[in-house]
C-alpha cells in the first residue's frame, strides 16, 4: 500500500493496484486474528458438509462474495470523498494526527496492545448464517467485523491512499481485490477440505512485517508536514546503498523475527533497534527512488513565468501539484523527467505551482485562474495566451510528448 510498498504499487495502474491489494488481503489473512478462523468458519457455512466438490466451490464462493460486499463499498465512498481529504492533507496538523493513527497501528502490530472487539458481538456475528449461499454469503458480510483487530491497518493504508488519488473506479476494484486475497484460505479450505498448517510463531513474524510498513507509512505521511523529511533523499548510488545496509542491518538485529513479547531485555532491545533501523532505511530508500534522475528547469513564481512567456512570445506549461498528490509526483518521476519530453519542453516556460497549502490566498488566487478544481491539473498554453491542453490526471511521456508537440 505505501511511500510504502502498497502506495508505489497502486500510483503505477489499477493492474498494479489490484495486485497490491490482492497481496494485502492475503497476507493479512495469515495474522492470528483471521487464520484461526479459518477451519472454524468453513464448518459453520457447511462447505465440508457437502456432498460434491462444485458445491463445496460454490458455498466457498460465496462467503468470499460476501466478504467482498463487505469492503468494496468503502473503496467506492473513499474515491468519492477524495477532494475532501486532499483539501485536509494541505493543514499539518491533519498530516501529523494521520500519522499518529499509523504510528498507533503499527504499535499495536508489534503488540504493543490488542484491537478487541466485545466478545458478545463476535459471538453473535460468528452464529450469523449456516448452511446455504445465502448463509454463506451473509457471513461472509460479517466476517470482515469479526476480523477487523488484523484487516484494519492494511486496509486503513488502502483507503488512504484511494481517497488521495480520487478514483471511485480504481477504490471498488481495489478492495475487491483485498477481498479475494482475504478469502483465499476460507476458499482453498472450504472447497478442497484442505488442512492448513498449524499457527505459530511465524504469523507473529507477519504482523511485525506490517508494523514496519505502517512505520514507513507514518513516516510518509509526515514528510508532508515536517519539510527536512521531505528534502532527505539525495541522489546517486552510495545513498541508496547505505539506506539498503540499513534496512539489511535492521532485518538482522530482529524486526520481523524477534518479539517484544520475549522476556530477555536484549531481546526485547535488539527488536526495537532493528525495527527503528529497518523503518529510517527503507523510508530512506523509497524516498531516493522516489527522487527525478533529471528536471526540467522550472520557474516557481507563476506570475514571473506568465510575464516571461508574454515577452519572449513562448508556450507556457504550468503544472500544479503537491506532495500529498500521488499522481502528481509520478508525472515529476516518470513524465517530466523523460529526456524526449525535457527536449520539447525546453521551448516552454515551465512554471511549478506546489499547492499543497492550498490554504495560501496566492494560491487560491492562481487556481482560481486556471480554473483548476483537483490535483494533478498541468496545463498547457500557447504562445498567443489561449490554452491548448490540460491534463487531470497521470499521463505516460509519450501521451504527454504529442500533445505538447502541437502547441505553438
Amino acid at each position: 500500500m505505501p511511500g510504502d510498498a502498497f502506495t508505489r504499487a497502486l500510483e503505477h495502474g489499477p493492474l498494479y493496484a489490484a495486485s497490491a491489494a490482492f497481496a494485502g488481503g492475503l497476507l493479512t489473512s495469515l495474522t492470528p486474528c483471521v487464520y484461526p478462523m479459518v477451519a472454524i468458519t468453513v464448518s459453520v457455512f457447511g462447505a465440508r458438509a457437502t456432498r460434491s466438490r462444485w458445491q463445496a466451490m460454490a458455498l466457498s464462493t460465496a462467503f468470499v462474495l460476501g466478504i467482498a460486499a463487505m469492503f468494496t463499498p468503502l473503496g467506492v465512498v473513499a474515491g468519492l470523498t477524495g477532494n475532501v481529504f486532499g483539501t485536509a492533507l494541505s493543514k499539518p496538523w491533519v498530516v501529523v494526527l494521520i500519522s499518529l493513527v499509523f504510528l498507533a497501528l503499527a504499535a499495536s502490530m508489534f503488540g504493543a496492545f490488542e484491537f478487541v472487539l466485545p466478545s458478545s458481538l463476535t459471538n453473535r456475528l460468528a452464529a450469523v448464517g449456516g448452511i446455504g449461499y445465502g448463509g454463506a454469503f451473509l457471513l461472509g458480510l460479517v466476517s470482515g467485523v469479526v476480523a477487523a483487530p488484523c484487516t484494519g491497518p492494511v486496509l486503513t493504508g488502502i483507503l488512504l491512499w484511494i481517497a488521495k488519488v480520487r478514483s471511485a473506479t480504481l477504490g471498488a476494484g481495489a478492495l475487491f481485490a483485498f477481498s479475494l486475497g482475504l478469502g483465499v484460505p476460507f476458499w482453498v479450505v472450504g472447497t478442497f477440505a484442505v488442512r492448513l498448517p498449524k499457527g505459530g510463531k511465524w504469523m507473529v513474524g507477519v504482523k511485525s512485517f506490517f508494523g514496519l510498513v505502517l512505520s514507513v507509512t507514518a513516516l510518509y505521511f509526515l514528510k508532508n508536514a515536517v519539510p527536512p523529511l521531505a528534502h532527505v533523499a539525495r541522489p546517486g548510488a552510495g545513498y541508496a546503498v547505505a539506506a539498503g545496509a540499513l534496512v539489511t542491518v535492521g532485518l538482522v538485529l530482529g524486526a520481523v523475527h524477534l518479539s517484544f513479547d520475549d522476556p530477555a531485555r536484549l531481546v526485547r532491545a535488539r527488536k526495537a533497534a532493528g525495527v527503528l533501523a529497518t523503518t529510517l532505511g527503507a523510508f530512506a530508500l523509497i524516498a531516493w527512488v522516489q527522487l527525478p534522475r533529471t528536471q526540467l528547469s522550472w520557474e516557481h513564481s507563476e506570475a514571473a513565468g506568465r510575464a516571461r512567456a508574454a515577452s519572449e512570445h513562448r508556450p507556457l506549461l504550468v503544472d500544479f501539484t503537491a506532495e500529498w498528490c500521488g499522481a502528481c509526483n509520478e508525472l515529476s518521476r516518470e513524465t517530466f523527467a523523460d529526456p524526449s519530453v525535457m527536449a520539447e519542453a525546453a521551448r516552454f516556460v515551465a512554471v511549478k505551482v506546489d499547492a499543497t497549502h492550498d490554504d495560501d490566498p496566492q494560491i487560491e488566487a492562481i487556481k482560481d485562474r486556471y480554473r483548476v478544481r483537483g490535483l494533478p491539473t498541468v496545463v498547457v498554453v500557447g504562445s498567443d495566451g489561449q490554452e491548448q491542453a490540460r491534463f487531470t490526471e497521470f499521463v505516460p511521456p509519450a501521451r504527454f510528448l504529442s500533445a505538447i508537440r502541437v502547441v505553438d
